[in-house]
């Protein structure tokens, strides 16, 4: 195809919202009934004007986007302010032009001016994805517990009240949490809005319309230590998503479900994959199966390093960064620590054989804790001398990103 020349990048503006909806239908074949259309582009609407969305237009016709959100997450107990990009999108026609390669740029540049560090991402394919720089930092499990298998726990103290799912305490709870919990969405309107529009077993029972509902556990005190959202659809019970402060509130959330044992043949569940969803029951013996789920970026590797809570005060070492998309994050580094604080400086635009060398994407996932230095070492996917692997292994704090968002 001979692209046209009246073709251009530009922002969307908000009366232009019904050409991103359709485009986004026609990309992933979204069939909407019309009672679910509605809200769809409701919350469509509200995002793109919360966010930052950039277009190819042909002419006056939207034919590519990408729409950029504002969020913070939690990152080894520092936050980040995060850039979520989604309703990532091209017509098939105007495909294999660069466009959206072009997009991805725009935006990682808008968000390096706004102060953006990190980005994440649902990917709708992880090798397209891993070529703009992306990696997996985030699992899901989906587990399936037959009604004879929910556990049940004698003598918990407090109570477990329903109440609706906007409740304060609900929120509260998630705060705590997502402050403690690293790699956790520091959830903001947009992100609550999304998690109450959100139907994620919708999309595996089409036939059903069951309502979000909210159970929240009280401690005997009345202190607010744990909540589920649910769904109960055709004799089963769905776990949309359970959020404890304390081990009593899981067990306790756990018993509010053996309470619907009679109602229910079974029970679905999705959690992080870095949660021991089986080993945690009574009987162990349940059906789940494990899922790559977000993937993050390095927006700035700059800004990252600086904010970066690294596990030792003082050290000094060599990175040969390659980034695929962006010019600033390609290079080698000099990167040291001390009483000062982090001092991060690009000393080329070459990658040096004496620096470790890795790929922009590893490092995400290295930095974030999804994968340990000496594995990606083990895997080729790091290079370098065995002492700065193992110093690596030392500066980085461990922990596995627990991501449960969804944008």
């Amino acid at each position: 195809m001979t692209m046209k020349s009246d073709l251009h990048m530009r922002e969307i503006k908000q009366t232009e919202i019904k050409q991103s909806i359709e485009l986004l239908n026609y990309v992933f074949q979204v069939n909407l009934s019309i009672n679910k259309d509605r809200p769809f582009v409701t919350a469509k609407s509200t995002q793109f004007n919360e966010g930052s969305a950039l277009g190819w237009f042909d002419g006056d016709q939207l034919v590519a986007q990408i729409l950029n959100l504002p969020f913070e997450v939690n990152i080894h107990n520092r936050v980040y302010k995060m850039g979520g990009m989604t309703a990532v999108g091209t017509y098939p026609e105007y495909s294999r032009h660069g466009l959206m390669h072009k997009l991805i740029y725009a935006s990682l540049e808008q968000m390096k001016k706004d102060g953006y560090y990190i980005s994440y991402l649902f990917p709708y394919s992880i090798p397209y994805y891993r070529q703009k720089g992306f990696e997996i930092m985030s699992d899901i499990v989906e587990y399936q517990i037959r009604d004879t298998q929910i556990p049940y726990y004698d003598e918990i103290p407090g109570q477990v009240r329903r109440l609706s799912t906007s409740h304060e305490d609900i929120k509260e709870v998630y705060h705590q949490f997502a402050i403690h919990t690293h790699g956790a969405m520091i959830r903001n309107e947009i992100s609550w809005n999304e998690k109450y529009q959100e139907d994620y077993w919708e999309e595996k029972f089409i036939d059903s319309n069951a309502n979000l509902q909210a159970a929240v556990y009280y401690d005997e005190d009345g202190n607010a230590l744990g909540y589920m959202f649910y769904r109960i659809m055709e004799e089963n019970f769905y776990i949309d998503e359970l959020i404890t402060l304390k081990e009593v509130a899981r067990k306790a959330l756990w018993n509010f479900v053996y309470a619907h044992q009679s109602m229910v043949y079974k029970v679905y569940g999705k959690t992080t994959g870095n949660e021991a969803v089986a080993f945690l029951m009574q009987d162990s013996e349940i059906k789940q199966s494990l899922s790559p789920y977000f993937m993050a970026r390095i927006v700035d590797l700059n800004g990252f390093v600086k904010q970066f809570p690294f596990s030792k005060e003082s050290f000094h070492m060599k990175w040969a960064v390659s980034d695929p998309l962006v010019e600033w994050n390609h290079g080698t580094f000099d990167i040291s620590s001390d009483e000062e604080g982090i001092q991060i400086k690009k000393i080329s635009d070459e990658l040096s054989d004496e620096a470790v060398q890795m790929t922009v994407q590893t490092l995400i996932t290295m930095m974030l804790g999804y994968l340990r230095p000496t594995y990606l070492y083990q895997i080729e996917r790091i290079k370098g001398d065995i002492e700065s692997i193992l110093l690596l292994e030392q500066i980085i704090p461990t922990g596995v990103p627990t991501f449960v968002d969804y944008f």
